[in-house]
């Protein structure tokens, strides 16, 4: 198989490579093909992607190229990993939402989510479309991509084998299985949601549930961790993803923003040291710091995903795939983050217990906003972005989305060709 890596440049890719070095016993890699527009980042992250290879004995190719149409010929899997206008967009999307209207500003939520989805689905939907025309006819596309709910849901609308994954759930999966003393592969999550809007309800080893005892005995470390009251999570039984902090204690969140740098701010930090790093030609391995970046387990899970799908595996994983009637109260087609029966014919969401009215009406309207998120960014019009932004929970009022709307077009009208 040939496995293209689109937005190879990223400082994220070492973390991906190592991860394809080390587990896929199951998958035939004979060549991994880094794409990215920047030739100074494939500079740097191509060779050392080939030293982490080579230093694993792993047989497999890996080429580097600016080409995306050379990338994508005969792929037999596309992942896609890609930030449109890099960390310096991102940068306005955790500022501008705070100077208009005390609104938090982060990359997935929010005024700043809706952004990256309008900058990123009309690229990835060019991309996939190329992919269609170039790669195999039966590759699977993985979105990385954020905001993953969204694109995931673009993908699909438009006939794209795809799916999305995020590194939530197998986070999770590996810190219980190391209290637990048990294989990673054990523990079966009852996780439900929405990308980025997510709880875990319950970690089921051999048939029991055993989040009890965990949120018993490290209860303080989780709550701290996710930046949750611990009292919260002991009265829902259930540990939310740190994500939800963005809705239970906005304004919190957005007074400890002010007057320190963005997270953009320190990822770009780190990501020029790690170029750094990875221009040295000794360098055979993902280094620590990469730890820093974020998106861990990403290789393990983008791996697991992709052997699951080539082999048949029919296992159990977390992925970003339609609804299918799994809640209930969303439309079928609607994308939902959730345990899948993993096959070569793609993912089937298992069945899940009926989720509380606090995650249900959160979730359901959250469901509402990515609908009209998405009409935006594949229609356009500073109306529909501000109607998406009244829907949106974090915002709500009229004289915030239209104050947001204007500045959204503003800040990003060089992504956007209809507010050129």
């Amino acid at each position: 198989m040939k496995l293209a890596v689109v937005g190879g440049g990223s400082t994220y890719t070492p973390e991906l490579v190592d991860g394809v070095a080390r587990l896929t016993g199951d998958i035939k890699v004979t060549e991994l093909v880094l794409v990215d527009p920047d030739q100074d980042r494939l500079s740097a992250v191509g060779p050392v992607s080939a030293r982490i290879m080579g230093r694993y004995g792993h047989p497999a190719k890996v080429t580097w190229t600016q080409d995306l149409d050379e990338g994508l010929d005969g792929a037999g899997g596309v992942l896609l990993q890609l930030r449109v206008g890099y960390q310096a967009a991102r940068h306005r999307d955790e500022t501008w939402p705070v100077e208009v209207c005390n609104c938090v500003g982060q990359e997935t939520v929010g005024a700043g989510g809706l952004a990256k989805a309008l900058r990123t689905v009309p690229v990835v939907l060019d991309i996939a479309e190329r992919a269609r025309q170039r790669a195999a006819d039966d590759a699977w596309i993985i979105d990385f991509t954020n905001p993953v709910g969204i694109v995931t849901r673009a993908l699909l609308d438009f006939g794209h084998r795809a799916i999305g994954l995020c590194n939530v759930a197998i986070g999770f999966q590996r810190r219980f299985a190391g209290w637990l003393g048990v294989d990673p592969g054990q523990v079966d999550l009852d996780h439900v949601g929405l990308n980025h809007l997510t709880w875990e309800r319950a970690a089921v080893v051999d048939g029991i549930d055993r989040l009890p005892e965990l949120l018993e005995a490290h209860g303080a470390e989780l709550a701290q961790t996710v930046g949750a009251p611990e009292h919260l999570v002991e009265e829902i039984q259930a540990l939310p993803s740190y994500y939800l902090r963005y809705y239970w204690a906005h304004d919190a969140v957005v007074a400890e923003s002010r007057g320190k740098p963005t997270r953009a701010q320190a990822v770009a930090e780190i990501e020029k040291q790690l170029l750094e790093m990875y221009g040295d030609p000794t360098l055979d391995r993902k280094p620590e710091l990469l730890g820093q970046r974020g998106g861990a387990y990403y290789s393990e899970a983008a791996v697991d995903l992709l052997a699951s799908l080539v082999t048949d595996a029919g296992d159990r994983q977390v992925v970003n795939v339609r609804n299918q009637g799994t809640l209930p109260f969303l439309p079928d087609e609607a994308v939902i983050e959730t345990p899948a029966i993993i096959s070569a014919s793609g993912a089937a969401p298992v069945p899940v217990a009926p989720l509380s009215p606090l995650m249900r009406g959160l979730v359901a309207h959250m469901s509402a906003y990515e609908d009209l998120a998405l009409d935006a960014a594949l229609r356009g019009g500073r109306d529909r972005v501000a109607m998406a932004l009244l829907a949106h929970p974090l915002v709500g009022q009229y004289d915030k989305a239209d104050k947001l709307a204007d500045r959204l077009v503003a800040e990003n009208a060089a992504f956007l060709p209809w507010a050129q």
